[in-house]
């Protein structure tokens, strides 16, 4: 964890972030925007590390040829490790589709119920989670239950808890964000109690049933659920939070809402399997249409990760990029060289 000098250090650059986007003109977002389109993804990602990325990895698999691999800039900046697309990386929010999944398959099990109500798996929290006795498990997968995200709570990435019950602690006792299923509100909580929900159910950890019941049927042998499970950690890309020179990837992240850590390949093959409905079983997909989505990006300090299937050209194009700052840029300019990336393959399919 941050030492009390780095803990700080972030402090103050949380301020000035705040305070410096008021009069940001995003100049190089613009020129990113405008420039000519380069003729190959590779070009295009070392324009994204000029454009202030320390590294990128993008992952293109077209239906029917083989896959295509591509990184730029630093794999570790300090050791001068160049990026390759091998590498692991901590794929944040991209977590919640295998977590989707996981619910799909125990529904179909009927080992857990959609419409039951959090107040009915979690009787303690009756009273502490405001109209627990109103959401249901499909509003928690939905993010439509109104319980406040605890990422969200002021100064929370200066020193985040790592405890589930201590990120669950500082959202409890507090007023909803909106009535159960009125409203749309992204919350990492949501994923944490259907984590904790899934090990009840299973009378053991969720994320051993997504390895044997996801990953192994898949082959994906290069997908943790944690940073802690992975034997090397030197293999794991470095992240980078701007203005702010220690290493994140040694952070631990426990909650099912983005802890797991995957290279892009595997990525790639989990999502065109969820996509063309491969990772399920008999009555599973239509579950999982009727409560998650096909697509996911994740963010963490010092990680961002786009993973979209793009039907109309039956291709996947995962992206990673490991530099971060909280001031939106960071974000914006991962979607613009995204875009681009989609456009050129799009152009060479075309010929």
């Amino acid at each position: 964890m941050p030492s009390p000098k780095s803990k700080q250090i972030l402090r103050i650059l949380f301020i000035l972030a705040s305070i410096g986007s008021l009069y940001f003109v995003p100049w190089t977002l613009v020129k990113a925007w405008i420039l000519p389109l380069p003729d190959s993804v590779q070009e295009q990602l070392e324009e994204g590390v000029e454009q202030g990325f320390d590294g990128m990895i993008v992952y293109v698999d077209q239906g029917g040829k083989p896959p295509e691999f591509y990184a730029a800039g630093w794999h570790d900046r300090e050791k001068k490790i160049p990026a390759y697309p091998e590498a692991l990386f901590k794929i944040a929010s991209i977590s919640k589709l295998y977590v989707a999944v996981a619910v799909a398959k125990l529904v179909k099990d009927g080992q857990l119920s959609l419409d039951k109500t959090l107040a009915e798996y979690f009787p303690e929290l009756d009273g502490r989670i405001e109209n627990a006795d109103k959401i249901t498990l499909r509003m928690l997968v939905q993010h439509r239950s109104g319980i406040p995200d605890y990422s969200r709570t002021p100064n929370y990435w200066v020193d985040p808890p790592i405890a589930n019950s201590d990120n669950l602690e500082l959202v409890l006792d507090t007023p909803a964000d909106f009535a159960p299923d009125k409203s749309y509100e992204y919350s990492n909580t949501n994923y944490l109690l259907i984590g904790e929900l899934l090990d009840n159910a299973l009378g053991y950890s969720h994320h051993r049933y997504i390895k044997e019941e996801i990953l192994n049927p898949l082959g994906l042998n290069n997908t943790y659920s944690l940073v802690s499970d992975v034997d090397d950690l030197h293999e794991v890309m470095s992240g980078y939070y701007v203005g702010y020179d220690e290493d994140l990837k040694y952070n631990e992240f426990i909650n099912a809402a983005g802890s797991m850590v995957a290279t892009a390949e595997d990525v790639g093959v989990f999502l065109r399997a969820l996509n063309d409905g491969s990772v399920f079983k008999e009555g599973e997909q239509q579950i999982y249409s009727d409560i998650y989505v096909y697509e996911h990006t994740g963010l963490l300090p010092g990680y961002q990760s786009i993973a979209k299937y793009h039907k109309d050209i039956d291709t996947v194009i995962i992206q990673f990029n490991n530099t971060t700052n909280f001031d939106g840029y960071d974000w914006s300019l991962a979607e613009i060289i995204y875009n681009r990336v989609l456009k050129i393959v799009k152009k060479n399919i075309e010929g």
